[in-house]
């Protein structure tokens, strides 16, 4: 199984439109649960620390395999999240790393 963690802050030029555009990237994303081939496990989450070095938001997904990773970077609805949120998200971070299954 592959983990895949990507985080993100957002582009806003008041607190209002900060939190406009984490809860478009967060409902952006939440669109693609169940629509995705081999993605086991979607959630996002949006930082509540407030700390000066945290990031916006957080998406955690997991995949049966590279393979199903590979596939949902290629993936039409992905294509089509990306392609809205073009110049909301500012910095990403991202993290992808392999687990065995738990028993």
């Amino acid at each position: 199984m592959i983990k895949h963690i990507v985080m993100w802050n957002v582009s806003a030029s008041s607190a209002e439109e900060r939190l406009l555009n984490i809860e478009l990237v967060r409902e952006a994303f939440e669109s693609l649960r169940g629509n995705i081939p081999g993605m086991l496990r979607l959630e996002i989450g949006v930082d509540t620390s407030r700390a000066p070095y945290a990031c916006d938001v957080v998406l955690y997904s997991e995949f049966e395999s590279r393979e199903a990773l590979a596939a949902y970077a290629e993936h039409p609805d992905h294509a089509a999240v990306r392609t809205r949120l073009e110049g909301v998200r500012t910095v990403r971070h991202q993290v992808d790393y392999e687990v065995a299954p738990e028993r």
